[in-house]
């Protein structure tokens, strides 16, 4: 079972090393009837006897899952061990004729087990498997950053972040509270969970706002470059992040408000 699209060399070449697989543990096993010659269809594990197994001799075999096709097999591989409970919404189709020889189950896997050299190559058809799909899985899950410089304990007035300092680090507090200020004047306060320090990351000006602990805290330092690489592919960072800016900037209109009001 493969999964279609463009695969890489080492993946190309595990490929080819699982078919041959197949067909060297069956080697002396007899099929239990005549080869079976299918047209194309969009439903094989209904006309296949589920106390059997197939080996692939002609034709590719592809597999549907929600309606779409995720994963193939092709000439060389063994057909039927995807059944059972967990594979119910696993539809298998060809668009062409396919062949394939057919074995009883239990005489198939007696006959591998009975020697140890064939119920390796049954394990090593499995498992490397097993590692194509988990190769695609990386490949498709968005990559994950932990801060570098981890977390850090800080005590009631400490300086976080300095206005006018380079913005080198992201910051979010994982318990505490603190506050920010801009030219001496508090513009906010700075809670748990949030994200602080971003602004100055994206657009690499200094630090527009000094941030102060006001209450033993401990915070998560996360790099710069790693920050920006987690919004690209993240999309709950960004949207956390997107809510932080939005809270800020209500504080800050209230604020000019307020202001407005006693000068008024």
């Amino acid at each position: 079972m493969y999964l279609l699209g463009e695969q890489s060399a080492p993946v190309d070449a595990l490929i080819n090393r699982l078919q041959s697989l197949p067909g060297r543990w069956l080697e002396g096993l007899t099929p239990c009837g005549p080869a079976l010659e299918l047209q194309t269809t969009d439903d094989l594990l209904q006309q296949l006897p589920a106390d059997q197994l197939f080996l692939l001799t002609e034709g590719v075999i592809n597999g549907c899952l929600g309606g779409r096709a995720v994963f193939y097999w092709q000439e060389g591989d063994l057909i039927g061990l995807q059944q059972g409970p967990a594979w119910t919404d696993c539809r298998l189709c060809s668009e062409g004729p396919l062949r394939l020889l057919t074995f009883r189950r239990t005489e198939l896997l007696q006959h591998v087990f009975a020697e140890p050299e064939r119920a390796e190559q049954l394990l090593e058809y499995l498992l490397g498997q097993m590692a194509m799909l988990a190769h695609a899985v990386a490949e498709l899950k968005p990559r994950e950053f932990r801060s570098t410089n981890g977390f850090k304990r800080v005590e009631s007035g400490e300086v976080l972040i300095q206005q006018g300092d380079v913005a080198d680090h992201v910051f979010v507090i994982i318990d505490g509270h603190a506050e920010a200020f801009v030219d001496g004047h508090k513009v906010g306060d700075v809670p748990k969970d949030e994200i602080f320090g971003a602004m100055a990351v994206f657009t690499g000006e200094p630090r527009n706002a000094t941030v102060i602990a006001r209450e033993p805290s401990t915070v998560m330092l996360i790099p710069g470059d790693q920050f920006l690489s987690m919004t690209r592919n993240n999309p709950k960072i960004a949207h956390s992040l997107i809510e932080s800016m939005a809270r800020r900037i209500g504080q800050l209109n209230q604020q000019i408000t307020q202001l407005s009001a006693l000068k008024g």
